[in-house]
């Protein structure tokens, strides 16, 4: 074993170069690994603390004890509690102050007009607590609010608004409030809680604006007195709270702030980055393999000496494993460096770019070093083991005679194999997707789909070069030719070196293509569903933005202009126990304004006890008209509805609709997501649109969009979101574009000899390198054209999938604009990854390249 080593390490030691593009392989696959669960470790620690700085002066909150939890949400709706608890608390042994917390939706308006934050987080605005130590915002600069419109916003929506302290501005809540800005506050040290935005006002403002009714809050915060604990405290309120309200700790409070953080964000965050992970650390271990094995067949006759001198089996494999152990380890160490400057890094460029995360050290967690080192590890060793145990196979006769340098690996079994995998995949994914709709079958066909690729990939190699690289012969001549046939030798090698790059491809084409799907699936709804003109909206998604004022739909329903204007509004209620989520609008205007499909029952006699729900809710719920339904909601009461008409489609409409008049009792903040209006005959869509805007200035100056344009600003999101995903998988093609580099690189090497001979017979320099590079643009058009397909048949069975597992109807749609720049790109890269490997092969000295064994 002693000799194995002493061997592997000489061995290393003369071809550094030849494990080049491993070592690079490897250490970016780990350090972004590695880098991802830094920077989850870091916020999670980060968003702690600051949660804990913030509220270390609150021991006690009194709530609802019920939350209303409607589908696709984890954060529930709360009953507000009554203040003058306030005075019941106040006068509880051990307790040194309580104050209530009034919370709304609140969107600033910037200095340009333009709405603050919006795009995901919430924009809060509530009551300014005046007890320094309950407040969980610290006032930065100026004063507190005294007086009616005067607010203190956090500093950081300060600076994206361009916002200073004496300006005036617009907090829609949703109905536009003028306020003058009298303090900047942090919260938690930070200039904000990440990117959400807090407006406070004075406590009579927030309870005009914020609330259905004066004397509501979102919660009470309490301050113990010396000497008591938070446990203590909770035991002390809890006998004197009414029914429905409960007590939690201080520290149980913050920690459920933490969790709902790491819950929506954090976790989605860093699952979305290993993913990516997971794809890089993949297209590395054909970049790997295909090293190995190529070094393993370069060493043949070196090998076979080695067994013709008394070398075993054994001691040979072990030379291989451990040149690709102390790769793995030192690549594998160098990226767990490059890991934590990553996180380090992005923590410095995330606040750059619009993402404030909070403030304060990396966090290193031992599982967060050695998992990457234990996966780098392992990649790396589990792709050189099969060219090791080649390595060991060579027979000591070997050393006799000339060897060839590779097999072609297109034999009939592999073809076979292929093409059972294939079929398998396709047969499954189709009974998925359009037999049996469900998503364990097309996941397990897209699992399949891959593989079959892979394992037909010599195979198809062999033709798919022919073809592609038939111009070559006509265009380049001789130099072609040669590019060709080169890339022909080793159909196996192709494949393999090929692979890398297509599996880099099909992620991008598969969210090029459901990305594309998403956009045609939302334009699609908008033409279907909606029948207005335009579409009055807010910019924002998640729980950003504040909605829009219930009262605009009825200010722009008096314009001459228009015909209906309807307003959707949204309430929550469990309907027989269930979280749901309400429309809450004028039935008779939204059948004029949206398609509901086929209605059964009549939407014009709702009043205030009835219901109208989809055919699909129905059919779940076992109803019909003339059903009874108890719906609950969030302040506590309980109402039994009749379901007054079944209707065709949700989509923009909702499943549940009710009126105003029945949401009014039980409503708190109200507001509205969309408004549709359509317009009187004759009236041009410029022209309604025109007067629609001059009232909408009156409202907060919310977009006004033609439906087309709401259809585009609806799907605006996933631009967004593809633009990460390209930027993320830029490093499992930067992985497979090294891949094909040292695969050419050692080729070269092998064909030293080959290449002085062509030099010999007259083939100039800028021949040799245009074949050389022509040889790398067919690895990585081929690699493309591969992936491209395979992108191209996840992304339908993707979008097959989330048509099977959702009430709304996909559309399936192919970008070729996307796709065909897709295809240049990585055809393109193919070509700058020929560049240094035909550089060095020009350089070759042509005698001594015909000299070489």
């Amino acid at each position: 074993m002693n000799a194995s080593v002493r061997l592997s390490m000489s061995s290393l030691r003369a071809h550094k170069r030849r494990f080049a593009g491993t070592f690079l392989a490897v250490f970016l696959g780990v350090a972004f690994l590695a880098g991802t669960l830094v920077m989850g470790d870091t916020l999670r620690a980060n968003f702690d603390t600051m949660f804990g700085d913030a509220t270390s002066g609150t021991d006690a909150v009194v709530r609802s004890a019920d939350a209303i939890t409607t589908p696709g949400e984890s954060q529930g709706v709360r009953q507000p509690v009554p203040t003058a608890l306030v005075n019941t608390i106040d006068q509880t042994p051990g307790v040194a102050a309580a104050a209530p917390s009034i919370q709304g939706a609140g969107q600033l308006v910037g200095a340009n007009g333009e709405a603050i934050g919006g795009k995901g987080p919430p924009t809060l605005a509530g009551n300014w607590i005046t007890d320094p130590k309950l407040n969980p915002y610290r006032l930065a600069e100026g004063r507190t609010p005294a007086r009616s419109g005067e607010v203190v916003i956090n500093r950081g929506a300060a600076d994206k608004g361009h916002l200073k302290i004496g300006d005036t501005t617009t907090l829609r809540t949703p109905d536009p409030v003028k306020v003058t800005i009298v303090g900047l506050a942090t919260f938690g040290g930070e200039d904000g809680m990440a990117q959400v935005t807090f407006t406070g006002m004075t406590q009579s403002d927030a309870e005009k604006y914020l609330t259905a009714k004066p004397g509501e809050a979102a919660s009470i915060q309490v301050r113990a007195g010396p000497g008591v604990s938070q446990q203590a405290l909770v035991d002390r309120l809890t006998p004197l709270l009414p029914k429905g309200v409960e007590a939690i700790t201080g520290q149980q409070s913050a920690q459920e702030n933490t969790d709902m953080i790491s819950s929506q964000f954090l976790t989605i965050f860093t699952t979305f980055l290993l993913v990516f992970s997971g794809i890089a650390l993949l297209v590395a271990t054909f970049s790997i393999h295909n090293t190995f094995a190529i070094v393993i067949a370069q060493r043949t006759r070196e090998n076979a000496l080695l067994r013709a001198l008394g070398a075993s089996r054994r001691q040979v494999t072990a030379a291989t494993v451990t040149e690709a152990s102390v790769v793995a380890l030192t690549a594998s160490l160098a990226g767990l460096a490059g890991g934590i400057g990553i996180a380090a890094g992005l923590k410095m460029l995330f606040p750059a770019i619009g993402f404030p995360f909070p403030g304060g050290d990396l966090v290193i967690h031992t599982l967060s070093l050695m998992l990457p080192l234990a996966v780098g590890i392992v990649v790396c060793l589990g792709s050189a083991l099969m060219p090791a145990i080649r390595a060991g196979r060579t027979a000591p006769l070997a050393a006799l005679r000339e060897t060839a340098v590779d097999q072609s690996g297109a034999s009939r079994a592999r073809a076979v194999t292929g093409m059972a995998l294939a079929a398998l995949a396709a047969g499954t994914t189709l009974t998925g997707v359009l037999a049996s709709p469900s998503l364990i079958l097309p996941g397990l066909g897209a699992v399949l789909a891959p593989i079959a690729f892979v394992v037909l990939g010599p195979v198809a190699s062999s033709t798919a070069v022919r073809a592609l690289g038939s111009p070559l012969d006509r265009l380049r001549g001789v130099t072609g030719g040669l590019a060709r046939r080169n890339a022909l030798r080793s159909p196996r090698r192709t494949a393999a070196t090929a692979s890398a790059l297509m599996i880099g491809v099909a992620v991008v084409s598969l969210f090029t293509v459901f990305g594309a799907s998403l956009k045609a699936t939302m334009d699609q709804t908008v033409s279907r569903s909606f029948a207005g003109d335009v579409a009055v909206s807010t910019p924002s998604f998640g729980a950003g933005g504040s909605g829009l004022s219930p009262r605009l739909a009825g200010a722009v329903a008096k314009l001459p202009e228009v015909d209906t204007a309807v307003g959707l509004g949204r309430g929550v209620a469990e309907v027989d126990g269930k979280g749901r989520a309400l429309t809450v609008t004028d039935p008779t205007a939204l059948a004029r304004t949206f398609d509901l499909g086929t209605v059964q029952g009549s939407l014009r006699s709702l009043g205030t006890d009835g219901i109208a729900i989809t055919r699909t809710e129905a059919d779940r719920q076992h109803l019909t008209t003339g059903s009874k339904a108890q719906l609950a909601f969030t302040d506590g009461k309980k109402k039994t509805f009749t379901v007054r008409a079944v209707y065709g489609r949700s989509e923009l409409a909702g499943d549940y609709v009710i009126t105003r008049a029945a949401w009014s009792p039980h409503r708190t903040q109200d507001s509205d997501t969309l408004v549709a209006v359509s317009f009187k005959a004759g009236v041009s869509t410029a022209k309604g649109k025109a007067a629609v805007e001059k009232i909408a200035t009156h409202y907060g100056n919310p977009q006004v969009q033609t439906r087309h344009e709401y259809a585009q600003s609806s799907a605006g999101g996933i631009d967004m979101m593809l633009t990460l995903v390209y930027a993320l998988l830029a490093l499992a093609v930067l992985i497979a574009l090294l891949g094909i580099a040292n695969t050419l690189t050692l080729a070269i090497h092998e064909r030293t000899r080959e290449l002085g001979l062509l030099r010999a017979v007259g083939q100039t320099r800028s021949q040799l390198r245009a074949m050389v590079r022509w040889e790398s643009v067919l690895v990585a058009a081929f690699g493309t054209l591969g992936g491209l397909a395979l992108g191209a048949f996840l992304g339908w069975v993707l979008v097959k999938a989330s048509d099977g597992a959702s009430d709304s109807a996909f559309a399936f749609a192919i970008p070729p604009v996307q796709l065909v720049v897709v295809a240049l790109v990585g055809v393109t890269a193919g070509a700058l990854a020929g560049l240094r490997p035909a550089r060095r092969a020009a350089r070759l000295d042509v005698l001594r390249a015909i000299a070489t064994e």
